[in-house]
């Protein structure tokens, strides 16, 4: 009877540490999620802010075309 309450206990025990260590890693797993969902928040907000003005850049760019020689080419004669 007393080897069994022993057991009992231990079993208890040793359930309590594992739900404790169990538990710590599902917080670990949520903190990491929610982190990164802010990130990516960020990221698209980032984006959507800076959207136009990149575009404009860039076809800014590609339509002021100068057409010039380049310096490394020589005319023969």
């Amino acid at each position: 009877m007393e080897v069994e309450q022993y057991r009992r206990e231990r079993e208890q025990e040793f359930q309590s540490k594992q739900q404790a260590a169990m538990g710590s890693q599902g917080n670990l797993s949520a903190e990491v999620e929610q982190a990164t969902r802010r990130q990516v928040q960020g990221m698209q907000s980032s984006q959507q802010r800076n959207r136009e003005r990149v575009l404009a850049q860039l076809l800014g760019m590609v339509c002021d075309v100068r057409p010039q020689v380049h310096p490394n080419y020589r005319i023969a004669v």
